[in-house]
């Protein structure tokens, strides 16, 4: 097994020497944790949450991290433990610190899995994310491309890995239009994704009064933990989820009412949920965006 690991690890540029950290926090659910800051070359957009989950039989990776030099590490770490073919790789949504690292895994000729309407997002926002990471990390991004599913969700799915079964769900438009989540039948062990933010303020991309439902519906999974697309690499279930739903019912109550008194989309996001402030890491850089966004759901209500 460590020879054809070795082997495998020299197939792939720049992961042979790579030392991801990842905490297993459940029997065979490995997580890296994400650092909370925004792309830079410094971090290489290593900025989310990415896991892996050993079955009997396979390997599925979930989120492939922000650059292909993250994948390759990624990669590395997986056969730093296993042999075992690496069959799924899930992209749990579109934003790029969770699919760049997907071109590490061409070469295992995975199932590419996602959303069925990934594919839309993809094609309207890919090039975009991808001339922007490679003005923001330079030669880091060297590698990184746009991967499409080949696997399309759009309600569910379940996967075999062999002992242990994966659920896959999509969801409505919430902190995207295209998200999915992961429950692992064999720990209990609920994948969210960007669904839920710890610690890190939550972004909202798709639609505020969804991601509320959504976390209602969410909630009421009875699964023993939960691992969030930003934060501690495993969390309580459903208590973790309590901070977020706080925010985005503020982000919602205080909106609706600058857009009742005639307040502008400008001074609402200066004004809206600023009793948030402190309770979330980078506010400033993400929470007027959030107040823009909502201001333009909720004034057509």
């Amino acid at each position: 097994m460590a020879a054809g690991a070795a082997a495998m690890l020299a197939a792939f540029p720049g992961c042979a020497d790579a030392q991801l950290a990842m905490t297993e926090v459940a029997t065979g659910v490995f997580v890296h944790q994400g650092t909370h800051e925004e792309a830079s070359p410094v971090n290489n957009d290593a900025i989310a949450n990415i896991v892996f989950v050993l079955g009997t039989y396979a390997v599925v990776v979930i989120d492939l991290g922000g650059s292909a030099q993250e994948g390759w590490d990624l990669r590395a770490a997986i056969r730093a433990r296993t042999d075992r073919p690496i069959r799924y790789v899930i992209l749990t949504h579109v934003h790029p610190d969770h699919i760049f690292g997907a071109a590490a895994f061409r070469d295992d000729h995975p199932d590419f899995v996602g959303h069925a309407k990934l594919p839309g997002a993809l094609a309207q926002r890919g090039g975009y994310y991808l001339r922007r990471l490679y003005e923001t990390l330079g030669d880091g991004a060297e590698g990184s491309e746009i991967v499409t599913p080949t696997v399309l969700v759009s309600t569910r799915l379940e996967l075999d890995l062999g002992g242990r079964r994966l659920m896959l769900r999509a969801h409505g438009p919430a902190h995207t239009d295209n998200d999915l989540t992961i429950l692992d039948d064999k720990t209990r062990t609920l994948w969210l994704s960007d669904l839920l933010f710890v610690d890190r303020i939550p972004v909202v991309d798709g639609s505020l009064v969804g991601w509320l439902a959504e976390i209602d519906h969410l909630t009421a999974i009875a699964a023993d933990r939960a691992v969030p697309g930003h934060g501690t690499t495993v969390v309580r279930w459903p208590a973790a989820a309590e901070p977020e739903r706080r925010y985005l019912e503020t982000l919602a109550r205080e909106t609706r009412a600058a857009i009742k008194a005639g307040t502008s989309i400008g001074g609402a996001a200066s004004e809206v949920g600023q009793s948030e402030r402190g309770r979330w890491l980078l506010f400033d850089e993400f929470h007027p965006r959030n107040v823009t966004a909502s201001y333009k759901e909720l004034e057509w209500e």
